[in-house]
């Protein structure tokens, strides 16, 4: 309940108040405050959703009872929100959000750099409770013009999720970005490499970098869950690799130990007996040493240790992904040239990395025979749809037999 309340005048004049000459009329005697004739003359008191009591001069009546009317409404639908939060811009809202909210350290990397690039260039300098679904449009439309439509994921998440929190503080009563369409991300079709291709590229390989190549290709695991293995990860009598932690390379600062991408990253993938060979011939090669890395598998207690990491790099530090991209173009180039000499029609193809190590691995497993769940669970995805998504025309036979298949099951109706 919000009321009114003349500044200028006392509502309870002591009985020897000398009464104001200036508004008294015929038929009402008021009395001068001790602020009469100082800023505006009506206030609008109530208390807000927490018990704070809060005050607004107005300098007409009509404005004073309007205000004081719209924020009983609030109050009785609990909508209300205080104005000096109102009046805050998106920027300053959402780095308090950024900075307060829970994310892994790359997808707080994201958040930022989505946010300072892409979302306070243009509305960073609104008020956010002023943003409307037409200003959103118009950020999906101008940065559809810069940005891939998976690129503008990045920071479409982020804006969505400010104005989400935006939402849920009550300083908007709906989120703007709700029904806005985005342009449709089109995935082209996972093309396993050919096995020859896979060949030279092992063979390509230094041996310092061999059995990490075979691992990849015949465990599927991911970049940083390879440069993130341990010595004690791997059982060679039981032929099995313990997917436990990864190597995470941040955009700023040195690499640290972190957890495994989801849930179901965590996960025994067997190893195959080439496998196996190629860990032993390593571990002769180039033993395990103690490298001091900061542990952060457990985020409330992050500490810094020695980790016996399988794969290092030339000076004994753990691998990082700029170091790594530059070796694997020199592997490439190696695998082209050996193809190229023994005739092959085939080459490297363009664009290739390390992760289509893990979608031959895929291949594989689907041209044998492994169900979905099975795939999923050796590549550790989040949820069988996501590996769907990506190899649903792997599972496809080479000959489209549906419609024989429907005649045989109605084969007895005339």
């Amino acid at each position: 309940m919000a009321d009114v309340y003349d500044r200028w005048h006392l509502s309870r004049p002591p009985a020897d108040a000398e009464p104001c000459k200036e508004h008294s009329t015929k038929t009402k005697t008021v009395c001068p405050s001790a602020e009469h004739g100082v800023g505006k003359r009506w206030q609008v008191r109530y208390r807000d959703p927490s018990g704070e009591q809060k005050k607004e001069n107005f300098a007409k009546r009509t404005a004073a009872d309007a205000r004081a009317a719209e924020i009983t409404n609030e109050l009785d639908k609990g909508e209300y929100v205080d104005r000096v939060t109102r009046r805050q811009t998106l920027r300053d809202y959402a780095e308090e959000w950024r900075t307060t909210a829970t994310h892994r350290e790359r997808t707080e990397s994201n958040v930022e750099r989505g946010l300072r690039l892409h979302v306070y260039p243009l509305l960073g300098t609104r008020q956010i409770a002023g943003i409307k679904r037409s200003d959103i449009r118009a950020w999906v439309k101008d940065r559809s013009a810069v940005l891939a439509p998976s690129s503008l994921r990045t920071p479409w998440n982020a804006l969505f999720g400010v104005m989400a929190a935006a939402h849920y503080d009550g300083i908007i009563r709906a989120n703007p970005c709700h029904g806005i369409d985005l342009p449709e991300i089109r995935k082209p079709e996972v093309v396993p490499l050919d096995p020859a291709v896979v060949r030279a590229l092992l063979a390509a390989a230094s041996s310092r970098y061999r059995a990490l190549m075979r691992l990849a290709a015949t465990t599927g695991l991911r970049q940083a869950e390879l440069f993130g293995l341990e010595a004690e990860h791997v059982d060679l009598v039981a032929g099995t690799v313990e997917v436990e932690q990864q190597l995470i390379g941040p955009d700023k600062g040195v690499p640290y130990i972190g957890e495994p991408k989801t849930e179901k990253s965590y996960r025994t993938v067997p190893l195959s007996v080439s496998a196996v060979a190629a860990i032993e011939e390593h571990l002769k090669a180039y033993p395990p040493a103690e490298v001091e890395i900061e542990d952060r598998t457990d985020p409330r207690k992050p500490r810094t240790r020695k980790a016996r990491l399988l794969f290092v790099s030339e000076t004994g530090d753990p691998i990082r992904r700029g170091s790594w991209a530059k070796l694997w173009a020199r592997m490439v180039k190696r695998a082209d040239k050996q193809l190229a000499a023994a005739e092959s029609p085939l080459r490297v193809p363009q664009g290739t990395t390390t992760h289509d190590l893990r979608h031959f691995y895929a291949s594989v497993l689907i041209k044998h025979g492994a169900s979905v769940k099975k795939v999923q669970r050796r590549l550790g995805h989040a949820k069988p749809s996501i590996t769907l998504d990506l190899y649903v025309h792997l599972y496809e036979d080479d000959e489209d037999t549906t419609a024989a298949l429907i005649d045989e099951a109605l084969a007895d109706v005339p």
